[in-house]
């Protein structure tokens, strides 16, 4: 099946009010371009040089989402264009893109991450860290960064059920930040969860936002050097 084929069938597994960012990270401008073709216009990307320079060559109505872990002196980089940066996960990256979005005269859209999996090489605030960040004062006073929701990656298993609770658990969170830091803020409304394996839990679960890529374009190119 081809790339526009893929997408259309994922889409299709969509209900209505949740998106789909189409993980583009080591595929082809080419393979965007399909997609792009077919209506898809956001794409997901990990590498700051890579996202830069697709940024560049490919259509500008493009909605560039920044997925993978942003270190902060990559920021100013992205800062002038990205759409949504999915992992925050210290107060200091999130101060660094308020400082960069300043510079960049726009307001940058961020999710905070949160750890929900067993692995330890996952990044994000734990829920509790998550807690004390928002309870705090500090980030009322960034004028150019805005929190839209959460974004958090479940175990790399098989077990479905326990996939399913921490997405239920992640979730919960999002609700009960919502409901304690965010009461009448309508923008706090995205919850960045579910892959290509994993997908159908998260949408069940109540993700608004999945990240899908091996399913639309087929397994990655690791070789290819943005």
């Amino acid at each position: 099946m081809s790339v526009a084929d893929n997408l259309r069938q994922v889409l299709a597994d969509l209900p209505e009010g949740v998106q789909l960012v189409a993980v583009s990270k080591f595929h082809p401008d080419e393979a965007i371009l399909e997609a792009y073709g077919a209506g898809q216009r956001i794409f997901g990307e990990s590498k700051v040089q890579e996202m830069c320079l697709k940024h560049e060559a490919l259509p500008k109505d493009i909605r560039w989402h920044f997925i993978g872990h942003l270190q902060t002196n990559k920021v100013k980089y992205i800062a002038p264009y990205v759409a949504l940066i999915h992992g925050i996960d210290s107060f200091r990256l999130l101060a660094e893109v308020d400082k960069q979005g300043a510079k960049a005269g726009r307001t940058i859209d961020v999710l905070l991450q949160i750890h929900i999996a067993r692995e330890e090489t996952k990044f994000g605030f734990t829920p509790d860290e998550c807690r004390q960040l928002l309870a705090g004062d500090a980030w009322k006073s960034l004028s150019h960064v805005r929190i839209r929701g959460l974004m958090g990656m479940a175990s790399n298993t098989d077990d479905a059920a326990r996939v399913s609770r921490e997405f239920e658990g992640l979730h919960a969170l999002f609700v009960e930040l919502r409901d304690a830091f965010f009461a009448g803020d309508a923008t706090f409304s995205e919850l960045s969860m579910g892959m290509s394996h994993d997908y159908p839990l998260a949408v069940r679960a109540g993700s608004t936002l999945v990240r899908v890529g091996t399913k639309i374009f087929g397994e990655r190119d690791y070789g290819r050097q943005g």
